[in-house]
């Protein structure tokens, strides 16, 4: 049986939102690993300094500096060993453009942040329920 340890990279600029995500992991008890690059840029080094393990799904914003999201997902796609890690984007664009762009470059979702707590809360465990009950790819080998 594979390890079911699943790291998370959140790549998210906005203080109140990361609160709100680690706020939500802790409400509904997930214990998952959770890492934060600030933008696609800071994401990029994170991943490619082996500091930390691959992870095993990444939370995207999409409207971010220096590189936003989509810029991000066109660089990891590119990218032999970072390729074929999931991503779901969570953000607050709703913007037809943004959703199909992303979509270009494979995620494995799109989702627009709900306003209200409660609901952002069903959103993280919605998310928990998918990297549970998915097969990931295994994050220590070249895919």
């Amino acid at each position: 049986m594979r390890d079911k340890n699943v790291h998370i990279l959140v790549v998210e600029d906005d203080d109140v939102d990361i609160m709100a995500i680690q706020r939500a992991f802790e409400k509904q008890n997930i214990t998952n690993p959770l890492y934060i690059a600030r933008n696609g840029l800071e994401a990029l080094a994170i991943l490619r300094d082996g500091n930390i393990p691959l992870p095993s799904i990444i939370l995207l914003d999409i409207n971010m500096p220096k590189m936003n999201g989509i810029e991000f997902l066109r660089e990891i796609r590119k990218d032999r060993q970072l390729r074929s890690i999931p991503v779901v984007v969570l953000t607050t664009s709703d913007e037809e453009r943004d959703i199909n762009d992303a979509f270009k470059y494979n995620t494995a979702g799109y989702i627009v942040k709900p306003l209200s707590l409660p609901k952002f809360e069903d959103a993280i465990s919605v998310l928990n329920l998918y990297w549970t009950l998915s097969e990931l790819p295994p994050m220590n080998k070249v895919i």
